[in-house]
């Protein structure tokens, strides 16, 4: 192909973004092998969006593996969710443990990124370390994910040059519920949003893959995603972070009562779940379940 010369080169425009090679997009791509940090970084250049869900069992695991879902995130927020606690707090290192390594077993391409929870890392990089170390070795995790910005820079940093793989976490932090005294938007105010920078910064130079932004204002989440060279994972942090995540039960309907404005319900999951359980239940006390095709002679 002819290239122009200086004199004949157009204005500078701001530069396409490069198609992605078929099978190698993050989201439905055709790989045989698990998503890694390399691709996630290469998304990035792209300029492509990508979706992740939690996973807390191997079944649901594989149902989003299937889908094409390229990160899946065992949260914390299985305490909320999946175990009963009030909140993310009271999740143990056992817990998370257990059901990440059933969420690896379950999959085959998505990236495991594995929370650690309140209480293992906390004490300094040595015990995150040894927290972590766990995760992956146990549980069998692609990476681990920490809340935190310049307060687990150091963490991140040991992790990291210890070949563990993190997704930081900043803005509201679950685990911090005690300290803020609820789930308040963080990042509203110069200050604050000065600190939020900040702490993005420092957990990317510590060299940290990607960051979650949650309860930020869509303005300030644009700006740390426009500084950054790693990509940001948006919760209830507007439209131009690189990547989105939701709580799978909040996006499939299956939480009770009222959900987080952030959400989107793409499905009545407690309705229908309820309705073939009542069903059943009616079957069996008519006596019109098990059917002859269901007995065996």
């Amino acid at each position: 192909m002819t290239q122009l010369s200086p004199a004949r080169k157009p204005a500078a425009e701001p530069a396409a973004t490069p198609p992605a090679e078929p099978g190698k997009t993050l989201y439905g791509g055709t790989r045989s092998r698990r998503v890694t940090v390399r691709d996630i970084a290469a998304a990035k250049e792209r300029g492509e969006k990508w979706p992740m869900l939690t996973a807390y069992d191997a079944m649901t695991a594989s149902v989003f593996d299937e889908a094409g879902i390229p990160v899946l995130l065992v949260g914390d927020s299985m305490g909320n969710c999946h175990l009963g606690y009030e909140s993310t707090v009271p999740v143990t290192m056992d817990e998370i443990t257990l059901l990440s390594a059933a969420v690896v077993r379950g999959t085959d391409r998505a990236l495991i990124v594995a929370d650690l929870p309140f209480g293992a890392y906390q004490e300094g990089p040595v015990q995150a370390l040894r927290s972590a170390t766990r995760l992956v070795k146990e549980a069998g995790a692609g990476a681990v994910k920490l809340e935190g910005g310049e307060r687990s820079a150091h963490q991140v940093e040991l992790l990291v040059s210890s070949g563990i793989p993190v997704m930081a976490h900043i803005g509201l932090t679950p685990q911090s519920v005690h300290a803020f005294g609820g789930y308040p938007v963080q990042g509203r105010g110069e200050e604050a949003a000065q600190q939020l920078l900040r702490d993005a910064k420092a957990v990317q130079d510590a060299g940290a893959f990607a960051v979650v932004l949650e309860a930020v204002p869509a303005e300030l989440a644009a700006e740390v995603t426009r500084s950054l060279h790693i990509p940001t994972v948006g919760i209830g942090a507007g439209a131009e972070c690189d990547a989105q995540v939701l709580v799978w039960t909040d996006m499939a309907g299956m939480t009770a009562g009222r959900v987080p404005r952030f959400v989107k319900q793409y499905l009545a999951l407690r309705e229908l779940l309820g309705g073939a359980a009542k069903e059943f239940a009616e079957e069996v006390v008519a006596g019109t379940f098990p059917e002859e095709r269901h007995t065996f002679h």
